[in-house]
């Protein structure tokens, strides 16, 4: 959602940012802790106002967060959740281990935007229609350690607040160890916290389900 600024308020917030720009460059150096501004400044670029937020909420319901690759391959991600006590699903090993799963490099931004079930006809929760309103909102498949970085991310009480119990990572589907073409997700209440799911572009989903695409930074229009 966009919101015009009227002249007074762009006066003020643009004030504002000069006098961090201003401080910032003083010879003498900024006067306070400058890795702090720095985190403070990228919540207000994402729009995270509320101290420790991670995700933000649209007005038509829409989360959004940013991940931080780390650089991990698949058999890395599997070690580290296993000594979390994170379990990963058979099919989700599979799929992490398959030769096409490489890691982004550490410190690859991921722009996320999660689609809530909710926003879709019982009919229209199918993932060919699911993708193809992503594509018209101007989001992109992801890659497919997102959903690993969602996982480890937020806890299952966070993903509660967000009104979700799975959240599916709409990357391009990756054959498991029977040869399907299947999708990561994370889920909160089950014995595997990180699964595999069937991505064939008529399976239908429940209204509890996100679906985590890619955005440019900042908003979508």
């Amino acid at each position: 959602m966009s919101i015009i600024l009227n002249g007074d308020l762009q006066a003020r917030l643009g004030g504002k940012l000069a006098e961090i720009s201003r401080q910032v460059f003083l010879q003498k150096g900024y006067g306070f802790d400058p890795e702090k501004l720095d985190v403070f400044l990228q919540r207000a670029i994402e729009g995270r106002f509320q101290e420790g937020s991670k995700w933000t909420r649209d007005a038509d319901g829409v989360i959004r967060f940013t991940l931080i690759s780390n650089g991990k391959a698949g058999e890395e991600w599997i070690t580290h959740f296993t000594a979390k006590g994170l379990s990963v699903g058979r099919y989700a090993q599979s799929v992490l281990r398959y030769k096409n799963f490489k890691p982004t490099k550490a410190g690859t931004p991921h722009h996320i935007a999660v689609l809530p079930g909710k926003l879709y006809s019982d009919d229209g929760r199918i993932t060919r229609l699911i993708r193809a309103d992503a594509k018209k909102r101007k989001m992109t498949d992801p890659h497919a350690e997102v959903a690993c970085l969602i996982r480890d991310m937020f806890s299952d009480e966070e993903i509660k607040e967000m009104g979700l119990d799975w959240i599916i990572t709409m990357h391009e589907p990756i054959p498991d160890s029977d040869g399907s073409p299947s999708v990561l997700g994370t889920y909160r209440f089950s014995d595997c916290r990180l699964s595999a799911y069937y991505g064939e572009p008529d399976r239908r989903w429940d209204r509890d389900n996100g679906f985590a695409f890619s955005v440019p930074q900042g908003p979508v229009a």
